[in-house]
């Protein structure tokens, strides 16, 4: 405990570092705050059955994104999620369009290029979902028409400018929290917006298990906590999981001592989840195409179910596929073997150049494996979950995207910390850290 308090103590005395965390919980205070301000022409007091309708599948999941934005018909309520549909349609093509692929090897002039491209295809994505938005809030999310207190083109051009707004607002600042604040700034607010909804989960959990008699009581609640902090640690496991893979570079002269130096054994870390909570989103977005034809098709009714068998085998095996997908088109071992060539580095026992890419691409593709089955379990067990008699609201906390996210940002939020505390302590955040200045 006393270890953490010193900790804290560092934090806040490493100027740079402080001003940082304030600028950032400023801009999250402000994303809050704004999330919560209502279309202007809804009454704030009739929103009861928009919660209730976009409490459950695939629109709760957009409204835990949002931190409730979504079911609130806020400013805010499509949130950052255009700008992330415009960064993977951007990778994407970046797969297929040369002029994208020449960006990317431009250095920090082509990413700049590449920012405002996907810049203003958030705005045009944006332009596209929120009429939808708007449409569904007047016919399928069962808000009553008396709580639309104007009606017409003024309401409809209001909303989506309004709308749209937000979206480059929320944009705008998670942009300016990964570059004047800690980093990782459109993740932060996704982040803050799903643990938004976490105390308001719990109580339920726990009105729920407390009040109903033969629902466990407090023990049932300490067992869904110790449970929930294993998956946690799973978590981790899965976003921190690296294979190390042998390098050894030739022997080399320094030239101003005139010696021999030994080739030096490094590591290439390839990532268990190197696509990390892509195919989950990817598969999320795949899955909408079977709910809706569901609607039409009777046999398919099973797939309206997210808690049903058939909806999480297919979407376990979505989240396979994409997460080999994902892995082949940003993890570039043909790259990765040129760029070893180059600076004399090789694979014991592999030559150098197309063997090489054709080692680390085999190596990928075993790791990709129980990786992928890994997050799909994850993503599916939610929906096992609730079949013990656990809340909806707070299953979605024990997998899915919600959890990757979580995880994947805590930890580099603490490494950011880490980096500046260990540039002030010799020792890093050791409790028996010198400080560098008590060394002037």
């Amino acid at each position: 405990m006393m270890k953490l308090i010193n900790t804290l103590k560092d934090i806040w005395n490493i100027k740079e570092l402080r001003e940082k965390l304030l600028l950032t919980l400023g801009l999250i205070a402000v994303y809050r705050f704004m999330a919560q301000v209502p279309l202007p022409g809804i009454d704030p007091t009739q929103l009861t059955a928009l919660k209730e309708g976009t409490s459950s599948g695939l629109m709760g999941l957009l409204s835990a994104f949002t931190g409730g934005a979504f079911s609130r018909a806020s400013i805010m309520a499509l949130g950052i999620m255009p700008y992330i549909s415009a960064s993977i349609v951007v990778q994407l093509m970046g797969i297929a369009v040369p002029y994208l692929q020449k960006l990317q090897k431009d250095g920090e002039s082509g990413r700049k290029k590449i920012t405002q491209i996907t810049r203003w295809l958030t705005i045009g994505i944006t332009l596209v979902q929120a009429p939808t938005y708007i449409t569904a809030i007047k016919t399928s999310f069962g808000l009553p028409q008396e709580a639309f207190l104007v009606s017409g083109a003024t309401f409809w051009f209001s909303s989506i400018v309004l709308l749209t707004a937000g979206t480059i607002f929320a944009m705008w600042l998670g942009e300016r929290i990964t570059d004047k604040g800690v980093g990782n700034g459109i993740s932060l607010l996704i982040t803050v917006g799903i643990l938004a909804n976490f105390p308001g989960a719990f109580m339920q959990e726990l009105v729920s298990k407390t009040e109903n008699a033969g629902a466990g009581g407090f023990m049932m609640i300490l067992l869904e906590i110790f449970v929930w902090f294993v998956v946690i640690l799973l978590s981790v496991l899965l976003v921190t999981a690296v294979r190390k893979v042998a390098v050894q570079y030739a022997r080399r002269t320094v030239v101003g001592d005139i010696k021999d130096v030994a080739g030096a054994r490094q590591y290439i870390p390839l990532k268990l989840n190197a696509a990390g909570v892509m195919p989950i989103i990817f598969a999320q977005a795949i899955m909408f195409l079977p709910v809706a034809l569901a609607r039409k098709f009777p046999m398919l009714s099973e797939l309206q179910d997210m808690n049903g068998l058939w909806y999480n085998v297919l979407f376990a095996v979505l989240i396979i596929v994409f997460s080999y997908f994902y892995t082949a088109i940003t993890v570039r071992t043909d790259e990765m073997a040129q760029g070893l060539k180059r600076s004399g580095g090789f694979i014991p026992g592999i030559k150098p150049g197309s063997e090489t890419s054709e080692r680390l691409d085999s190596i990928l593709s075993r790791i990709t494996f129980p990786g992928s089955l890994f997050l799909a379990g994850l993503s599916i067990l939610p929906a096992i979950i609730v079949q013990f008699g656990v809340q909806q609201s707070w299953a979605m906390f024990y997998g899915g995207t919600s959890l990757i996210i979580m995880v994947g940002v805590a930890i580099d939020t603490i490494q950011q910390i880490n980096s500046y505390l260990l540039n002030s302590h010799y020792d890093g955040l050791m409790k028996t850290g010198t400080s560098r200045k008590s060394l002037k």
